[in-house]
This record gives structure tokens, C-alpha cells and sequence, in this order.
């Protein structure tokens, strides 16, 4: 197994990040077989290699505002093309964000590899009422370095 982790440009937090995914329209209507309709999707120039390590159960880590936040299972990686006819890969996921402890991490261009050791955990939703920390007091916490 292994992940991806990639920059979530024009993104403040995870909901803005949900509300986006929300409006993208399906790129396919089938997809190996599977429907893509209803799942987040995001196209990138270089296809991975290691595509099967990542669908043997990998996720994409998103960095939004300078932190790795939150992931979504990587369901189908596929060769595509843009609208220009430029070759490119296309990720679909699926719909579930899943919060992780915040880790900094600095910009980079594109996408990278991320090994299931270096990934940061999931939040466990709090055991006494079943809720998740709202994402804002996640922030604080992780500013003074408490989460």
C-alpha cells in the first residue's frame, strides 16, 4: 500500500474543500466497469507508477493552508485526457473526508508519494459524544502544538 499526497490550491479548509468536490460534474460516466457519478475526482499530468500500490487500499493526503488535514481512499487511477488533448491521469476517490492529526508541510508542485509509516493518523471522533473536534479548535491545537 501507499498514499499520495498533493497541495489543495484555492482551499481554506476541509469544508471548503467538500463544497468544491460537490460541484464537480463526473469526467466519465463509467470507469473500469464502476460508476464514477457522485465521486470526487482530480486530474494530474503524470500518471503514477506505483498505481497499484496506491489502489491497494492507499489515500490522497490533502495539505490545505500549509497542513496535511484530512484524507479520502483512492478508489480508480486511470490514463485520461484534457480537453486540449493533453495526456494526463485521472484519481477518483471516494466521497468520505476523513480528518488526520495536522502535520506542516511545506508547497510543492504536483503530487508525491507518501509511505503508510509517514502518514499522519486519523482523528478519532471524540468517544463520549461521537463528534469530531470542529475543525477550527483542530487548528488552534495544532498551533500550540497540543494535537
Amino acid at each position: 500500500m501507499l498514499h499520495m499526497v498533493k497541495l489543495a490550491v484555492g482551499i481554506q479548509s476541509i469544508e471548503d474543500l467538500a463544497a468544491r468536490q460537490s460541484l464537480q460534474t463526473p469526467p466519465v460516466d463509467d470507469l473500469d466497469g464502476t460508476s464514477a457519478a457522485g465521486m470526487p475526482w482530480f486530474r494530474t499530468r503524470m500518471y503514477p507508477r506505483r498505481a497499484a500500490d496506491i489502489l491497494d487500499g492507499g489515500s490522497i493526503y490533502r495539505v490545505i493552508a500549509g497542513r496535511i488535514l484530512c484524507r479520502q481512499r483512492i478508489t480508480a487511477i486511470q490514463p485520461d485526457t484534457r480537453e486540449d488533448g493533453t495526456p494526463c491521469a485521472l484519481v477518483v476517490m471516494a466521497p468520505d473526508i476523513i480528518p488526520v492529526q495536522p502535520r506542516a508541510m511545506r508547497p510543492f508542485q504536483g503530487w508525491r508519494y507518501l509511505r503508510p509509516e509517514d502518514a499522519p493518523p486519523d482523528l478519532l471522533a471524540n468517544s463520549h459524544t461521537g463528534d469530531a473536534l470542529p475543525e477550527a479548535l483542530r487548528n488552534e491545537l495544532a498551533e500550540l502544538c497540543l494535537i
